[in-house]
């Protein structure tokens, strides 16, 4: 343990921009390793790519064809013998509160390579982890490792609008993917927890390109700010409504889906502001759950929001999705929705919830008849309640 204390002490004092060289050279030193590379999954969570200084020239790493993409899957330390002989390359999820950064591979003499040293540097890739997300405050290294192309500006501000991909806790794990994942403009998630509650939204602000990113930055920004205000997600819709309608006039809007959970009783109340539709997986069965429909944010002045009990039982999975998944067609004109989406949710049912999102998009994908003229979003809860005492 005094080793990883050493690690630890390492990074924390860190230049933001440094902590590959850091902890490259800290696990070498006390852990005896011969080689360290930090990769990151691409916004498309397609590839894992290397931290390296620009312009960036080594080859991409796919996720689902290679040793490091097996150890992303699974979020579980992978080791596979190295070519340079009597070494073990071992690859470890860099993954905070459930969210999935990247890998971390550390290369060691195999004489080296036990279950405690194993274990500790599990614990360096997770600290790791917790260090890159500080250090983004202060350099862009990491996330210029996440581009397999160039973001549009639009989506530029969307990526850094969003809370994360991957949220998990012993309550409930979430998971959430857009796609294009480089050129979405209007598609939105967001969500915060408290000791006591988790708090949801889905957002499809309306139009393309910039504009469709400042309507949506602006109304993600106030259901935020009405929400840490301390007020609940009826108040929440109706300010942010104002917001909208007072930039706006009605002449844009935004389609929103609200969910507020307690975490001890599964009990809520959603309200359903627009397009994002919800799906529920409870016991090997599929179905839409249908809400009172009420006006989108900012299309009409002052409008008035009820909120509509809502009840999650351990298990349940539940599935929001924008209109770019449900009203996709195939060559026949016949929507995702009408049996394609419920087939992927069954399909998917294995997967954590950080891989739904993704695998579902990847069906989409396939099912439609031509490429994407629309920003789809994925969001997937897996309800689990709380453990009892």
């Amino acid at each position: 343990m005094t080793k990883f204390l050493a690690v630890e002490r390492a990074l924390r004092t860190a230049a933001p921009h440094d902590l590959l060289t850091t902890v490259r050279s800290a696990l070498v030193t006390h852990y005896g390793a011969v080689e360290v590379d930090l990769l990151m999954a691409d916004y498309s969570l397609s590839v894992l790519q290397q931290v390296t200084a620009l312009p960036h020239t080594a080859e991409p790493l796919l996720v689902h064809t290679t040793p490091q993409g097996r150890a992303f899957g699974s979020q579980e330390p992978y080791g596979q013998y190295s070519a340079e002989g009597n070494t073990l390359d071992l690859h470890l999820p860099v993954t905070v509160r459930g969210d999935r950064l990247g890998i971390l591979t550390v290369r060691l003499p195999e004489h080296l390579s036990n279950p405690e040293t194993v274990g500790e540097l599990r614990d360096v890739a997770e600290l790791l982890g917790h260090e890159i997300i500080v250090a983004e405050r202060d350099t862009d290294v990491y996330l210029q490792a996440r581009r397999a192309s160039r973001l549009t500006l639009a989506a530029e501000m969307q990526w850094q609008l969003l809370p994360g991909r991957s949220c998990t806790r012993p309550e409930y794990a979430i998971g959430a993917q857009l796609e294009p994942a480089y050129d979405i403009h209007g598609d939105n998630f967001d969500w915060s927890t408290t000791a006591d509650s988790l708090t949801m939204t889905v957002t499809n602000g309306m139009g393309e390109g910039i504009q469709a990113s400042l309507l949506t930055n602006l109304a993600v920004n106030a259901l935020r700010n009405a929400r840490r205000a301390g007020v609940g997600i009826e108040d929440q819709a109706a300010l942010a409504d104002q917001a909208v309608y007072s930039q706006y006039h009605g002449r844009e809007y935004v389609s929103t889906l609200l969910l507020r959970l307690d975490l001890a009783t599964g009990r809520g109340e959603i309200v359903d502001a627009g397009s994002p539709q919800l799906w529920r997986y409870r016991e090997r069965s599929v179905e839409r759950v249908h809400f009172e429909a009420q006006f989108p944010l900012g299309m009409f002045e002052e409008s008035h929001y009820s909120a509509q009990p809502f009840q999650a039982f351990p298990g349940d999975r539940l599935i929001f999705v924008s209109d770019g998944v449900y009203g996709a067609a195939d060559k026949g004109g016949v929507a995702y929705s009408e049996r394609a989406l419920a087939r992927a949710i069954h399909a998917t049912s294995l997967l954590p919830a950080a891989a739904v999102p993704r695998a579902i998009l990847e069906t989409l994908a396939a099912y439609r008849d031509t490429a994407a003229d629309d920003d789809a979003l994925v969001t997937c809860l897996d309800w689990f309640g709380r453990p009892s005492e």
